[in-house]
């Protein structure tokens, strides 16, 4: 079985950053940045649930009207999560439009604007009802790095420098749950969204006596059949190490940030990194806060990843960007695992 999310990259290297992770199984999906989203569909925002955004320069927050856009007249809650300072760039955004009509909308829109400090979360809510005009912020402790979980997984938080406070983000399992497929065959029992919500039973630790029924249509004679979860599990199960993504964008390079990337990707499976210039112009890159590829590569080496993507390539290398790969590639620092580039979409 899969793992529970399934990460792209809304645009080429060359785009606005930004980062869609849906999930298998689910009509859900976070977002990480949210530049020019307009390859993005409808469908695809609608499943957004919670938005992590690294700073408000405009190719990282452009994209969050769109989401505001689809989103509004829907009865949902999105959260959506920021750098020091967020508060106010959300509401100055929610301040631009006039909302005098949308107490006609029957379904509201709700957000949960939560901004990271170094030793505590603020968050401030905003609804629909009464246009978007804020409650009293909340502040609440922050255990670094856990900024968000769940049963099934956490997403942490590292706070970065790009002359303005930065965020950088990781998603983690808590663990795999693999399906015998053999096993499936023999119980007459054919995949479909039932393993989703039995590995959601599995997350959350129910009682291994519950009962657990699985739907006619993935039957073998069309009839429910209703298990004990425990030994539906011992039946189905394998359970494995989790996997771990990481997605960091606009950082500079000097030993503070590079230790906290390197330890925010720790054993990544998959790490998605910016890298805006090349080694020739590691002085601009300096100078603008960025990475260069190969300093990219050597977070990715150190941090023992599986795999990683560049992207947010500076224009200036029109028809060069394949000497991106090159560079990463050719860091040599020790790791713990074999580093591979794969390329975006991959």
């Amino acid at each position: 079985m899969p793992p529970i999310f399934n990460p792209r990259l809304v645009n080429d290297p060359t785009g606005d950053p930004g980062l869609f992770v849906p999930f298998f199984y689910e009509k859900r999906a976070l977002m990480f940045d949210a530049g020019d989203i307009s390859a993005l569909s409808p469908k695809d925002i609608l499943k957004i649930t919670h938005v992590f955004i690294t700073h408000t320069h405009m190719d990282h927050f452009i994209g969050f009207d769109r989401v505001l856009r689809i989103c509004l007249g829907r009865e949902k809650t999105l959260h959506v999560f920021g750098p020091e300072g967020f508060i106010a760039n959300v509401s100055a955004k929610l301040g631009a439009y006039s909302w005098n009509l949308v107490h006609n909308y029957e379904a509201p829109l709700r957000l949960a604007v939560t901004e990271i400090h170094p030793d505590r979360l603020v968050t401030c809510r905003f609804d629909c009802r009464d246009g978007f005009a804020g409650s009293a912020p909340q502040s609440q402790s922050h255990a670094a790095p856990v900024l968000y979980r769940e049963p099934a997984f956490t997403v942490d938080a590292a706070l970065l420098d790009h002359d303005i406070p930065c965020v950088g983000y990781a998603v983690r399992e808590r663990f795999s749950v693999n399906i015998r497929k053999e096993m499936l065959e023999e119980m007459g029992l054919t995949p479909g969204p039932w393993l989703y919500e039995f590995k959601q039973a599995l997350y959350a630790n129910r009682d291994p006596e519950t009962e657990f029924e699985i739907p006619g249509d993935y039957c073998r004679d069309r009839r429910s059949e209703r298990f004990l979860l425990g030994e539906l599990a011992r039946r189905l199960a394998i359970v494995t190490p989790g996997r771990k993504m990481a997605y960091i964008a606009d950082a500079a390079f000097h030993e503070a940030n590079r230790e906290r990337m390197a330890a925010l990707a720790e054993n990544a499976y998959h790490l998605f990194i910016e890298a805006a210039f090349l080694e020739e112009d590691r002085d601009i890159a300096w100078r603008k806060k960025h990475l260069t590829a190969a300093q990219a590569g050597r977070i990715a080496a150190e941090a023992g990843v599986a795999r990683f993507t560049l992207f947010h390539f500076s224009p200036r290398y029109s028809g060069r960007y394949a000497q991106f790969s090159i560079e990463a590639d050719q860091t040599r620092y020790p790791s713990r695992l074999p580093t591979r580039q794969t390329p975006p979409g991959a």
